[in-house]
């Protein structure tokens, strides 16, 4: 995340985390792809770009072991004080405090989004470092025809079609299992996909 990224969402934080910044807010199919996603993760979860911590909490309360990294200092506040069980940390997703391996699955729920097209294998590249042989990593996005910015709310935010994503993450180190895609509520609706990619097992 740049830093003009990061300094718009703490200019609006606290009107995301009210819009946002619960489970309730997300769509029923969301929450069943997550939880039935992490329920097959062998290992510790990273929720990368976790925002105000929602989604952390709630794989916590299903028995996940969950850490929450944000770049976004308001946000993890927020999430630091509503859900005082779940280690939350402030940083950069792009690089990740965690050691080759070590975790079992990578929570990217809309956290690339405003990662420009050619910044973002990088990252995937990161989180295919830290993914253990055989762990997972579930990204959540904006579906466009062509890979082309748009005008977020917060602020300008990239779709991806579903192929292109999935080529970038197969270049990173990650084979795609499934694809998942669905229109938005009203009165705006919005294509949004979902990839759940599993780490390439060791040689």
């Amino acid at each position: 995340m740049s830093s003009d990224v990061q300094a718009a969402y703490s200019n609006r934080a606290a009107e995301y985390v009210q819009a946002l910044g619960s489970t309730a807010s997300a769509h029923p199919s969301d929450v069943q792809l997550i939880t039935s996603w992490a329920a097959h993760v062998g290992g510790p979860i990273v929720d990368a770009g976790c925002g105000p911590g929602h989604w952390s909490a709630c794989l916590t309360e299903e028995g996940h072991r969950v850490r929450g990294i944000d770049q976004v200092p308001e946000f993890i506040d927020h999430a630091r004080g509503a859900y005082p069980g779940v280690p939350f940390d402030l940083g950069n997703i792009d690089r990740l405090p965690f050691e080759n391996g070590s975790v079992g699955g990578i929570l990217a729920w809309y956290s690339l989004i405003h990662h420009e097209p050619s910044t973002i294998r990088a990252t995937l590249e990161e989180f295919a470092r830290v993914v253990q042989p055989g762990g997972s990593l579930l990204v959540g996005f904006f579906i466009g025809p062509v890979v082309e910015p748009f005008d977020h709310k917060v602020v300008a935010a990239y779709r991806w079609p579903p192929e292109a994503l999935a080529n970038e993450l197969d270049i990173a180190g990650f084979d795609v299992v499934e694809t998942h895609t669905r229109t938005g509520r009203e009165p705006k609706p919005r294509p949004h996909g979902a990839i759940l990619a599993r780490r390439a097992p060791a040689e």
